[in-house]
């Protein structure tokens, strides 16, 4: 009786919640290590899981990036080669697409390998078109690929005529990608800087009326006869990996070209 006297005394009230709060102080006390030692583990399994989460983070990001790289250059070849069967407009006749594979080891040549060949239908002397204007002919037949020379290469030389005025020459190469020379022509020559070089269409190689070149800068020394002209290729011939032939004309003599 005593024991449940102790426990229900309002006497002794005060006693039992200081005993109370003591006690809860004490094992919060003793508890409080154990609590330190689990937040910390807590805390260094989320750092590890943030670091990881990171790197992980990381390397998507590295991978996305690299996939939209590759996709802008598709897109931008996909462009190219749009604009490239859209310039077919300018045609009569037929074209056949090719892809460049290649080009010459000798920097000094300008000479492009392409994925089509005799079998495929490519002859010599074809013409070689870009999007934006003539780049060269073939001058090399295999059997499923060709050999094609650019209209800059230091051999090669096209029938040219002024677009405004119909004013004939000949477009050289100079062995520079982005220059070729028309030569001896008359100083009284109505030719001026801007003019476009179009293919005259003399000697049936080229098509005639495709752009060649933009003319740059015209030249004449003191007392001299003639004129040089300078233009640079409408087509860019540096870039892209699409092309095309004409396949709608014979070819006629090999080396017409000077």
């Amino acid at each position: 009786m005593s024991l449940f006297w102790f426990r229900d005394s309002e006497y002794l009230r005060g006693a039992r919640t200081v005993a109370l709060d003591t006690s809860a102080a004490a094992y919060s006390l003793a508890s409080s290590p154990l609590r330190a030692v689990e937040a910390t583990d807590d805390y260094l399994q989320s750092r590890q899981s943030l670091r990881e989460e990171n790197a992980r983070l990381r390397q998507e990001n590295l991978v996305l990036k690299g996939r939209t790289q590759r996709l802008a250059a598709v897109l931008a070849e996909n462009t190219r080669y749009k604009a490239l069967l859209n310039s077919t407009a300018m045609l009569e006749g037929d074209v056949m697409v090719a892809e460049v594979i290649a080009t010459a080891a000798d920097p000094a040549r300008h000479i492009l390998v392409l994925d089509k060949g005799e079998s495929q239908g490519v002859r010599e002397g074809q013409p070689l078109l870009g999007a934006d204007g003539l780049m060269g002919q073939i001058v090399q037949l295999g059997e499923s690929t060709s050999r094609a020379l650019l209209v800059t290469d230091a051999i090669h030389a096209v029938p040219v005529q002024v677009l405004r005025n119909g004013v004939r020459g000949i477009a050289e190469g100079t062995g520079d990608i982005d220059r070729l020379i028309v030569r001896h022509v008359a100083t009284t020559t109505d030719i001026v800087v801007g003019d476009t070089l179009v293919t005259s269409g003399l000697g049936g190689r080229f098509p005639p009326g495709y752009p060649v070149a933009e003319v740059t800068a015209i030249t004449a020394e003191p007392g001299a006869a003639f004129l040089t002209v300078t233009s640079r290729p409408m087509a860019q011939l540096d870039r892209g990996r699409h092309v095309m032939l004409v396949v709608d004309k014979p070819t006629i003599a090999a080396s017409a070209d000077r």
